[in-house]
């Protein structure tokens, strides 16, 4: 029993993703990104679909593997705070459906971005590499490894 939390979960970042119209509303979120590139006169379509997917990348980076901790009040003795919320996310186990979406997202929006840019070499190499970047801290061997002891605190 959690005296004085308002929360019923041990840590309730490990269910966010999994609640209702969470992915809906991330997918509004990346698709209203889009309209605002779109929307700036200079931008063409392919350096506004290349720039979606880097920051949408870059966002989803950021959020899920390089800030660590909870915002919440945890009773389980600082174990959250080591973790990021990739590796809290559904407390750990892999291959669950919430994962399978966020893995499959940035792939998805990384096939619109090729396909909108006609597969040119410079938007393909930015939008391969900004793929990469988000999909292999997502690899299941990763799970809680911090590589040459970066974010190891």
């Amino acid at each position: 029993m959690n005296v004085g939390v308002a929360h019923s979960e041990v840590n309730p970042n490990t269910r966010v993703m999994n609640s209702r119209g969470m992915w809906l509303t991330y997918a509004l979120g990346v698709g209203m990104l889009h309209i605002v590139l779109l929307s700036i006169p200079f931008f063409s379509v392919p350096v506004a679909w290349t720039l979606t997917n880097v920051i949408h990348n870059l966002g989803m980076y950021v959020f899920l593997h390089a800030v660590k901790g909870t915002p919440f009040e945890t009773p389980d003795q600082g174990k959250a705070r080591l973790l990021t919320h990739w590796e809290q996310l559904d407390y750990g186990v892999q291959f669950t459906s919430s994962r399978k979406f966020f893995t499959i997202s940035p792939i998805i929006l990384y096939f619109l971005a090729s396909f909108y840019t006609k597969y040119d070499p410079a938007h393909f190499i930015v939008n391969t590499t900004s793929l990469l970047t988000v999909l292999i801290p997502k690899l299941p061997q990763l799970h809680g490894v911090r590589i040459f002891g970066i974010n190891k605190y």
